[in-house]
């Protein structure tokens, strides 16, 4: 970015729910899938661009601050987990403490930082308090209102990854904008988090969560796939095992390949690799699960290359749905039977140790595409773009966003930077996609 960026923070605030939680509801228990996320927060930020024809940046900067805290306390009532404590690695204790809410004016244009999206600047956009160990563990979730001088807007939200996954994200943003902007056409379903009941937890030292493993020194970059590109990519990767590659396959293996080969590459020698997919399983349960089930409801398939496989295309795309079949099947037996927890254990064990394994290169990757975040008008409009950058360094990782049109797919990948250097030259992969393109506001 050529113009330097000043951050002035203005206030903090903790914002608590406009009702009191119900004492029935003062004690969440953590289901097991929540025991095993990691205690960090999921990313999102959401850029807006000065509405319409107003001057008085400073009044209007102050008007939609006080919007965002009234609407948030209002949806915190909704999603009463998020102004909780974490307790313990077993429960939430919901006893409206509050989410923290910093507004920060921000002493540049807009514009400037979405010419080239810089990785570093935009983790000063999302909120200063993740880096409080102290604060990030009490506080669910945490925002920060970032107005800047041409009257732009930021919303930089951390939510913690024990109490919700990408799809609860969304539903808590898309209440949160539709209480601010007072939609009476919009009805807000209110979320349900039994979690706990469907995968009844166990008695698990946060030590023994994976977190670890995908934490390291790494470079985040973000390439951006058009429509066009990708209706291109999935034409060359059909085969007779797979005729209909869907765009997030088609992109993830892409990916996939160009990230190995960079592995290879630098090491001189074929190695051995693993994708752990994130999975939404509320619809792959027995019953399925509505989406306004709140908390964690990922699973993962984990897509496995060998050492003597070739980097093929459609080899990998077959790979990775024939993987996403079996895990289909086996989820849906595993949960109906008695031994749920324990079979859960056993797979996130199996992965651990293949993940931890020295002579095998492991990467991990989610897809937020058709999440329908862009929706999220909190009344001056639907954001100009989105991104979920992290503010702590995760190696090989890739998470798939939609691009504003919807068709198109934007990546934001982390690799090691001796793998990053030969991936983001790879000719296959600038054939589909474009490095960091300006985003137009």
């Amino acid at each position: 970015m050529s113009v330097p960026m000043r951050i002035e923070i203005m206030q903090r605030e903790t914002i608590k729910p406009s009702s009191p939680t119900p004492l029935h509801l003062r004690s969440l228990k953590l289901s097991l899938l929540d025991q095993f996320m990691p205690v960090g927060h999921i990313p999102l930020q959401l850029f807006y661009p000065r509405n319409g024809n107003d001057t008085d940046h400073l009044a209007k900067a102050t008007e939609r601050s006080l919007l965002l805290k009234t609407s948030l306390s209002e949806a915190l009532t909704h999603f009463y987990p998020f102004a909780g404590r974490l307790k313990d690695n077993s429960s939430i204790e919901c006893d409206d403490h509050g989410a923290e809410y910093i507004e920060a004016r921000i002493h540049c244009i807009l514009s400037d930082i979405l010419k080239k999206p810089d990785t570093e600047v935009l983790k000063q956009l999302m909120p200063a308090a993740v880096s409080e160990p102290a604060t990030a563990r009490d506080s669910q979730l945490i925002v920060q209102a970032s107005f800047f001088d041409c009257g732009g807007l930021a919303i930089g939200v951390n939510l913690s990854h024990k109490v919700a996954d990408a799809a609860t994200l969304t539903s808590f943003i898309k209440c949160w904008a539709a209480t601010a902007r007072r939609s009476s056409t919009e009805v807000v379903i209110s979320p349900v988090f039994m979690g706990a009941s469907i995968f009844p937890q166990m008695d698990l030292p946060i030590s023994m969560l994976p977190v670890d493993l995908i934490q390291g020194e790494s470079v985040m970059k973000r390439f951006v796939f058009e429509a066009p590109k990708i209706t291109a990519l999935k034409a060359k990767a059909i085969s007779a095992s797979v005729p209909d590659p869907t765009r997030v396959e088609s992109v993830t293996a892409l990916i996939w390949k160009c990230a190995m080969s960079a592995s290879r590459s630098n090491l001189g020698v074929p190695r051995k690799a693993v994708l752990s997919l994130g999975v939404n399983i509320r619809k792959r349960l027995v019953p399925t699960l509505p989406d306004n089930y709140g908390g964690n409801y990922v699973g993962s398939i984990s897509a496995r290359i060998e050492d003597h496989d070739d980097l093929e295309l459609q080899g990998i795309v077959s790979r990775i749905r024939k993987d996403l079949i079996e895990f289909g099947e086996n989820y849906a037996k595993i949960t109906q039977g008695d031994d749920t927890s324990l079979a859960i254990c056993k797979a996130v064990e199996e992965f651990g140790k293949m993940a931890m394994s020295k002579d095998i290169d492991s990467y991990n990757g989610t897809s937020w595409c058709r999440f329908e975040l862009y929706d999220a008008d909190f009344g001056w409009g639907k954001p100009t773009w989105l991104s979920n950058v992290f503010t702590i360094e995760l190696k090989n990782i890739m998470c798939l966003m939609d691009t504003r049109d919807g068709d198109g797919i934007e990546a934001c990948i982390s690799l090691s930077r001796e793998d990053m250097a030969l991936f983001e030259s790879n000719k296959e992969l600038l054939e589909f996609a474009a490095a960091n393109p300006s985003v137009s506001v």
